[in-house]
């Protein structure tokens, strides 16, 4: 449990690191944006600033993607939205995020394998969520991190640091993850190239998401429940086994 408290003090310093970074890298973009009157909706503006335009844009896009890896808990879709508005073609875009993702979903990971299972019971008391995962261990590996990911119920890059403490195989892991966040990646993408942000009606760019949210939030309670009436089934049929013994 002592290095369970030590791996989690590690977690905690990279989250306040990455998250100083993210927060001076935020500052630099608005005042970048305010000095050359930038706005939220001209953002595609900011590549003709860039040396090597697009590509340098990207390159940006994706490490700030493997910084934020780091912070465990900064929601992917705000850096979706965000290439949806600066590329000018959506399949750029979505392409950029893909392979953002990608990357970012392999630090956590390892992360969590590296420091051992102690780290989820120290995390516990920090993050709810991480519960959730525990009331599903045990089921298949490919839904169980696909769901997680494409529905959203934690934070996507602290689910990849438990998945590794969990030992899931990262082939396993790593197909199911990014397929699970490609649903969220077109969505979201979708809502910064075509929507105004401006305008509530766009957010249903993001309905789907929803949508899918809530479908796998049923689907996981009517596992919970055919779980548990197991498990209270196969205690009934143990203790009338040793009943019949006695």
């Amino acid at each position: 449990m002592k290095d369970g408290a030590k791996n989690a003090g590690i977690v905690k310093l990279l989250q306040i690191a990455s998250f100083v970074f993210m927060l001076a890298m935020l500052g630099l973009c608005v005042w970048f944006m305010a000095k050359n009157h930038i706005s939220v909706k001209t953002a595609g503006q900011l590549t003709q600033f860039l040396s090597g335009g697009a590509v340098t844009a990207a390159l940006i896009m994706i490490g700030f993607s493997i910084v934020k890896s780091f912070a465990l808990v900064f929601p992917p879709a705000v850096l979706f939205v965000l290439s949806g508005m600066v590329f000018e073609r959506f399949w750029q875009a979505v392409l950029v995020n893909f392979i953002a993702t990608a990357l970012s979903l392999i630090l956590p990971y390892f992360l969590g394998r590296f420091m051992g299972k102690d780290v989820v019971e120290s995390l516990k008391g920090r993050f709810k969520a991480i519960k959730k995962l525990d009331t599903f261990a045990g089921e298949n590996s490919f839904a169980l991190v696909f769901i997680f990911k494409a529905g959203g119920f934690m934070p996507s890059d602290l689910s990849s640091l438990i998945f590794g403490a969990m030992d899931i195989p990262f082939k396993t892991y790593f197909i199911a993850a990014n397929l699970g966040m490609l649903v969220l990646n077109v969505l979201w993408t979708l809502l910064g190239s075509k929507g105004d942000l401006s305008n509530p009606l766009s957010y249903l760019y993001a309905l789907p998401a929803l949508l899918f949210a809530a479908a796998a939030g049923v689907y996981m309670n009517k596992r919970k429940k055919k779980k548990a009436a197991l498990a209270a089934q196969n205690d009934l049929a143990q203790k009338e086994n040793e009943n019949e013994s006695v």
